[in-house]
């Protein structure tokens, strides 16, 4: 049986750089340096970040590693090695992610329980914010295993911050669903939060939502779009969902890279004096549901009281 690793035996979620190298902490070089474990999303992404800071993904062959080799051969199949992983040496880099968590997450909670310390990293900003990990870090507290955070970037928060919206009270949404229906829906439910809502989006679909943002949300409602934050062709533009549609529309560059959008809560008081911010949604249930239907629908969704929208899909009915 091999002694534990120098580091105590722990799972440490370590955040790293979202785009520019210089905003990696001395702390988390420290702690993936001396680790005996770095899962990551992706081994090559990592390797070369890991490789920039001078870190080692090759253990050196010593009493404190014949385990962690043993046991990184043993599962061959499942892991993501190489073959200099069998040479001198163990390799340091386990692959974690959404399709092979269920077999790595045990192993990883294993080698932790034997003394061994374990570094959770993705592919950059910090784990488990739309990234692998969740399962892993709920395991670990299953198994009584002691979890510490490695803070440092994320794009949400730094998003946030440059945003120029309340910060009081903020949302982090992730993803919308891909297909227009299912994210149409879930902005439905979203339509009548107060607090600020923070989103990514995929370069290939982030027109789309703008639009549907647009028409949900309503055109005038303020949003700050953030994109490629901290590289060199960072975007920051605070705007309306109307005027941002066309931006990113106008503009190939702001269809690339990494986005997040983010969106002032709902004005209550406004929706209820204004109910014409709501024609698109209206008019989109029209085209499917009687004036009656489309009413209750939209007052589920806006929080706007029925009668008023009942007049005013009359009004739209009648132009």
């Amino acid at each position: 049986m091999s002694s534990p690793t120098a580091m105590p035996a722990c799972l440490y979620i370590v955040a790293t750089p979202i785009g520019n190298l210089s905003d990696m902490t001395p702390h988390a070089i420290d702690v993936l340096k001396q680790v005996a474990i770095i899962a990551c999303e992706d081994t090559r992404t990592s390797g070369k970040l890991l490789s920039h800071f001078g870190i080692n993904t090759k253990g050196n062959k010593s009493e404190d590693t014949e385990e962690v080799t043993a046991h990184n051969h043993k599962n061959d199949a499942d892991l993501d090695t190489d073959t200099t992983a069998k040479q001198k040496g163990h390799n340091k880099l386990w692959a974690y992610h959404e399709h092979n968590s269920a077999i790595q997450t045990p192993k990883i909670i294993e080698m932790i329980e034997q003394g061994h310390s374990v570094a959770l990293i993705s592919d950059a900003g910090t784990p488990l914010i739309s990234d692998p990990g969740y399962q892993l870090v709920q395991a670990a507290h299953a198994a009584g295993v002691r979890v510490s955070p490695i803070i440092g970037a994320s794009a949400a928060i730094a998003a946030l911050s440059v945003a120029g919206l309340p910060s009081d009270r903020f949302s982090f949404i992730g993803f919308l669903p891909a297909k227009t229906h299912g994210r149409q829906k879930q902005l439905a439910a979203l339509h009548s939060r107060t607090e600020t809502l923070i989103f990514y989006e995929a370069p290939h679909r982030i027109i789309a939502s703008l639009e549907d943002m647009a028409t949900v949300f309503g055109a005038e409602r303020e949003v700050t779009f953030c994109r490629e934050l901290t590289k060199t062709f960072e975007t920051v533009n605070k705007s309306t969902l109307g005027a941002l549609v066309e931006f990113v529309k106008a503009d190939d560059n702001q269809q690339r890279g990494e986005i997040v959008v983010v969106v002032a809560g709902a004005n209550v008081a406004q929706d209820d004096d204004d109910i014409s911010i709501h024609d698109k949604l209206l008019q989109r249930l029209l085209e499917d549901l009687s004036v009656k239907k489309a009413a209750a629908l939209a007052a589920d969704i806006t929080g706007v009281k029925k009668n008023a929208l009942y007049q005013r899909l009359l009004e739209l009915q009648a132009e």
